[in-house]
C-alpha cells in the first residue's frame, strides 16, 4: 500500500514517515510541506532519520494524493479541510490525526467520506481509544452523583487547549450520561466561582516540557474516587496507530470511520 504524508517535516510527520518505512505491507509514496518550508527539496526518508529513499519533500499535495493509496494528515485544521477535498477528488483514503478541528472542518471530512474512506480520531493511540470506551461506560454507570473532571498535560509546543483527546473524553462522558458536552462543559475556573454545578464536566489543561500526552478522567463521589489514566511516553504510538489505520482502509468503502472501527470496537 502506497502511503503519503502531508506535513512530513513536522514532529508527527517525521514519526509517521519512520513508521511507514519500518512497516510491513506499505511503502512510502512521498511527503509534502507548505510552500516556503525549509524542508522542501530534502529527502523525505532522510529527514526522518532513515536512509535516503529518492523522494523529495514537495509542496504539491495534489500530486501526492494522485500517487498514493492513502494519505496521513497531522497538519492544521484548515489544511486538513483542503486535503479532504483532494482525497475525495482522487478517491484516496485519508487518515486524520489533526487536532483543533471545528464544525466546518468536520463538515469537510464528512463531505469527503462520501467519495473515499476517512478515518478521523482526536488520538490515534489504541490505549486512548480504549479509554474513551471505558469513560462512556463509567459515566453511564456512576451517574450524576459522581463529579467528572478531565485533566490533560502536553508539551510546551502544543497550540490548542483543551487537547482534542480531552474533548473527546468529555464527549464520551457526556454520551454516557445522555447529554451534549456543550451544555455541561466547564473549561475555565478563576476567582470566586461558587459551588460546582451538578452534572458539569470540568477540564484542566497543563503545558510544559516534552510531555507526549497524559490524560486522566476523574469520577469524584462521596467517599471514593475513580480515576482512568493514560500516559503516552512517546509520540511514536500515535504514528503507529495512524499507519495501522491507513492499512485498515485498504478495500474499505467510502465512509467516515473512527479508531474504534479500526480496532474492532467502534
Amino acid at each position: 500500500m502506497k502511503i503519503g504524508i502531508v506535513g512530513c517535516a513536522g514532529r508527527m510527520g517525521r514519526m509517521v514517515v519512520s513508521e511507514v518505512l519500518a512497516g510491513a505491507g506499505c511503502t512510502l509514496a512521498g511527503g509534502t510541506e507548505q510552500p516556503g518550508s525549509a524542508a522542501l527539496g530534502s529527502d523525505v526518508a532522510a529527514l526522518a532519520g532513515g536512509e535516503p529513499a529518492g523522494l523529495e519533500v514537495g509542496d504539491d499535495a495534489k500530486a501526492l494524493f494522485a500517487r498514493s493509496d492513502a494519505v496521513i494528515d497531522f497538519t492544521s485544521p484548515d489544511a486538513t479541510a483542503v486535503h479532504a477535498a483532494l482525497a475525495a477528488e482522487h478517491g484516496v483514503a485519508l487518515v486524520v490525526g489533526t487536532t483543533g478541528l471545528e464544525a466546518a472542518h468536520h463538515d469537510a471530512l464528512a463531505q469527503a467520506a462520501r467519495q473515499c474512506a476517512v478515518v478521523q480520531a482526536a488520538n490515534m493511540s489504541p490505549g486512548v481509544n480504549l479509554l474513551l470506551g471505558l469513560t462512556e461506560r463509567c459515566a453511564r454507570i456512576l451517574g450524576d452523583e459522581y463529579d467528572i473532571e478531565i485533566v490533560e498535560m502536553h508539551h510546551r509546543h502544543k497550540v490548542d487547549a483543551p487537547s482534542g483527546t480531552a474533548l473527546a473524553l468529555g464527549a464520551a462522558a457526556a454520551a454516557g450520561r445522555g447529554v451534549w458536552l456543550e451544555s455541561v462543559s466547564q473549561r475555565v475556573r478563576d476567582g470566586h466561582t461558587g459551588p460546582r454545578r451538578t452534572g458539569d464536566i470540568g477540564f484542566a489543561t497543563l503545558r510544559g516540557g516534552d510531555v507526549a500526552g497524559e490524560h486522566a478522567v476523574i469520577f469524584a463521589g462521596e467517599g471514593e474516587r475513580v480515576e482512568l489514566v493514560h500516559k503516552a511516553s512517546s509520540r511514536a504510538v500515535f504514528a503507529r496507530g495512524a499507519v495501522r489505520a491507513a492499512l485498515w482502509t485498504d478495500g474499505r468503502p467510502p465512509g467516515l470511520y473512527s479508531m474504534g472501527d479500526v480496532l474492532g470496537f467502534g
